[in-house]
């Protein structure tokens, strides 16, 4: 039996050799297409999966705390805490001069830099083992050993083996502080810094990725009165992790006010921070999948027409082959060997690419989360996708053989095209005519090619190109504009928080109204009522001038404008359930009947600027009668160009240094920063189709002119001079490209469109419609061009045709 297996393969083999040796060029560049695009789908896939679980894997590899624990107690005996049942492990952390440490030839670490001081030799050990990217765990023996993030050392420019000096402040200095004293310039001892590693773990990311320094227990026992003062009274928190994780925090909060008699002890749950890294990973990891999934469909619909075509041409090689005696099953497995044998090296060269750009995954947050940073080979995925990659060419190849070899040879002229007989009728050149003909019309016989998928393989390119760069301007425009996101002020200030005011609100007002800078302010109380039983952050848009209200991002309806009625965010719009021009009632410290107006953005003061309503000033004192709030805030829109960091400076200096209020620049909302993130794959992804539809073309014009020589040498014959044989091609080339910018442009303005507006509402942002005013004004000339420089190939090779050789192969 497997001597007969081996026998039926004899005919195989020997056309394959034959194969491989006339049209490898043709192999060649399927197995390019296999291993462009395998190795895309490769990359992208394993970067989800990867970025997907960094901060899981973090967790896992770091002995990660559940709970930071700060009861604020000086003295406080974390021992018991550790005695605790429930309780696997506490690691403790001083609380110090507003954790300012003063770098030489740095600066004071302050806003951007952080400093943990260790407070015992758990942390970092048995608790919150920071993974080390670079060097070791510093010693907690030793007093001059610190560890640094990635941050810090781009940052500052240091890294292993680098040494900085930490200039502390003395006891009596930091007494002053304590009192209430404004601190400048530190003259206490001088302790220089070894940098012995470079490190990472989920506390020190504390979902805000400051880059951070952290020293020893020795250096917090070297200098505990520098660091605590005179009166040397410690005050710490700790780094707790449960045994039962999360599960277990109520019952451990519940057991430590039993045990400590206080019910005032803050705790910050990093099990729900967590959660809220995996919502940012999880976004960069669908988009990543989106990217992946849409390069795999193109992928499959340019290799799956690559290789029937190949397929095909074979076929008409092998029905000579079928009239001495080969089977039907031996001349299909002929002519899908080597689309086979091609996807097959493609696969392997893909996965070779996809381990080598790994480095770069994952991307954005994911990135700051990943434990092992570097080269990593997904073997699933380069397994899975080179099995399919190889399945589906082979299958595409196969089925186009059989196809071919089932097919009834019909002698009879396929139909000709409309556009073929209205250039005739318009005496357009013979080149053009016949170049339009080999786009448009498939053949016949031995010289049979198919158009069709060129045709759409063409408009397809043209499609995903303006598509994927349409969407791509969209997401640019968000993440670059925080007005989509309803930030329409530049700076934001509090000047009360539960009920009482710290700062002259009313002085702080005017002096922001005074600046030339200023358009307009917005004296804003925030309060809590219950609609429909769900809680409510509710927003007075009140403008501190009349005529100067703060603008707003309505995204249906209108703003309220009396009493008794009220704008809802559209996430708050979706949990009740309401609908534009309903009416509501809200409970705050009164009940008041609201009808709804509009769907509006809000400020981030609350939960979220898709969580909460607007409602006037009357409004609001209809709901709180006595004015009470939860945050009086103020929020202010600039001119355009005005720097708020420089406004906010200013009006600091107007209304003195003794003023409470705190304002700066607005932060950019989580959202903006999500679609930074992926701003760049669909740019990534409109390059890649690019090149398959580069690819896809070129190789159908140099089929074109291998299959239909004859035609061409018919036509030599006639009196077809070379340099007319050399514009047919070129024809072509225009004929398909033209097809493709006719259909593939609206086509891919409304995809575009379609796809930002559904991302726009699930985020949600501002739609406004994206115009990639760039590639549309390119896109005509650049598409012309890049058929032309593809045909020039093509068109040397149809001038070089030998008339007598091509005809007599016929």
């Amino acid at each position: 039996m497997v001597r007969s297996a081996a026998v039926g393969l004899l005919p195989v083999w020997a056309f394959l050799r034959l194969d491989l040796r006339c049209r490898w060029r043709s192999l060649a560049v399927l197995s390019l297409l296999v291993a462009l695009s395998c190795g895309v789908v490769m990359a992208a896939t394993a970067g989800a999966r990867r970025g997907g679980s960094a901060v899981d894997r973090l967790r896992d590899s770091n002995l990660a705390a559940t709970v930071l624990v700060a009861p604020r107690t000086p003295g406080f005996d974390w021992d018991r805490v550790r005695r605790l049942p429930g309780v696997e492990a506490a690691g403790t952390m001083l609380l110090t001069v507003d954790f300012h440490l003063n770098i030489e030839g740095v600066g004071t670490l302050d806003g951007e830099d952080y400093w943990y001081p260790v407070g015992d030799a758990e942390l970092t050990r048995t608790v919150e083992r920071a993974v080390v990217l670079a060097g070791r765990l510093a010693d907690p023996t030793q007093v001059g050993e610190a560890m640094v993030t990635e941050s810090f050392a781009e940052r500052h420019h240091v890294g292993v083996g680098d040494t900085v000096t930490a200039r502390l402040f003395t006891p009596g200095e930091t007494d002053a502080f304590l009192s209430g004293n404004v601190l400048h310039a530190a003259s206490g001892p001088r302790q220089p810094l070894w940098i012995v590693g470079v490190v990472r773990s989920p506390a020190m990311n504390n979902f805000t990725h400051h880059s951070v320094i952290m020293t020893t227990v020795a250096f917090t026992d070297a200098y505990r009165a520098n660091l605590l003062g005179a009166s040397g009274h410690r005050v710490d928190f700790a780094a707790v992790r449960l045994t039962h994780g999360e599960a277990g925090l109520r019952d451990f909060q519940r057991r430590l006010a039993q045990l400590t008699g206080q019910d005032d002890i803050q705790f910050q749950n990093l099990v729900e921070e967590a959660r809220d890294a995996k919502g940012i990973t999880g976004f960069e990891r669908n988009a990543l999948l989106m990217f992946a999934l849409t390069a795999l469909v193109a992928s499959a619909v340019v290799l799956g027409q690559a290789a029937a075509r190949y397929a095909t041409a074979a076929a008409a090689q092998l029905r000579v082959l079928l009239a001495l005696g080969m089977t039907r099953g031996q001349a299909t497995a002929a002519a899908a060997g080597g689309p086979a044998l091609a996807a097959t090296v493609g696969a392997v060269v893909a996965s070779a690419a996809a381990v080598a750009a790994s480095g770069a995954f994952p991307i954005g947050t994911a990135a700051d989360y990943e434990p092992a940073p570097g080269r990593h080979a997904d073997l699933a995925v380069l397994a899975g996708t080179a099995v399919m990659a190889v399945a589906l060419v082979t299958a595409a190849a196969a089925l186009g053989a059989w196809s071919a070899f089932v097919r009834k040879r019909v002698a009879a002229a396929p139909p000709r095209s409309m556009v073929v007989d209205a250039a005739y009728r318009l005496g357009l050149p013979v080149p053009v005519l016949i170049g339009a003909q080999f786009a448009l019309e498939p053949g016949r016989g031995r010289a049979a090619a198919p158009v069709r998928s060129a045709l759409i393989g063409a408009v397809l390119g043209v499609l995903g190109v303006l598509a994927a760069l349409t969407f791509h301007t969209g997401v640019a425009d968000a993440a670059g504009n925080p007005q989509r996101f309803g930030h329409t002020y530049q700076i934001e200030g509090w000047v009360g928080f539960n009920g009482a005011d710290f700062a002259p609100t009313r002085q702080v007002l005017d002096a922001f109204t005074a600046d030339p800078d200023v358009v307009a302010v917005n004296d804003t109380r925030v309060g809590v009522a219950t609609v429909s039983g769900l809680p409510v952050h509710v927003f007075t848009h009140q403008p501190a001038v009349a005529g100067r209200p703060l603008p707003t991002v309505t995204l249906s309806g209108r703003m309220p404008v009396a009493p008794d009625e009220i704008a809802l965010a559209p996430q708050t719009v979706r949990e009740t359930g309401a609908k534009v021009g309903d009416t509501l009632t809200f409970a705050g410290t009164a009940r008041a009947p609201m009808r709804l107006t509009g769907v509006a953005l809000v400020p981030e003061g609350g939960v979220s600027y898709a969580k909460g309503a607007w409602t006037t000033g009357d409004g609001y004192r209809a709901l709180f009668p006595g004015g009470s709030f939860t945050y009086h805030q103020i929020h202010a829109s600039l001119r355009s160009g005005a720097n708020a960091k420089v406004v906010s400076q200013r009006i600091s200096t107007v209304l003195g240094g003794q003023n409470a209020a705190k304002f700066g620049p607005a932060g950019l909302p989580r959202e903006a920063q999500q679609l930074r993130n992926v701003r760049g794959l669909p740019l990534a992804l409109g390059v890649f189709l690019a090149l398959l539809a580069v690819a896809t073309t070129g190789h159908t014009l140099t089929a074109a002119v291998r299959r239909r020589r004859h035609e061409v040498a018919v036509l030599r014959a006639l009196g077809l001079t070379r340099r007319q044989s050399r514009l047919i091609p070129l024809a072509q080339a225009i004929t398909l490209t033209l097809t493709g910018l006719l259909f593939g442009v609206p086509l891919g303005l409304a995809l575009g469109w379609t796809m930002w507006r559904a991302v726009a509402s699930s985020i949600p942002v501002l739609y406004v419609r994206p115009v990639a005013q760039l590639a549309l004004a390119l896109v005509v000339p650049a598409t012309l061009l890049i058929g032309s420089l593809l045909a020039a190939l093509p068109a040397r090779r149809a001038a070089r045709i030998s008339v007598g050789e091509a005809l007599r192969a016929e």
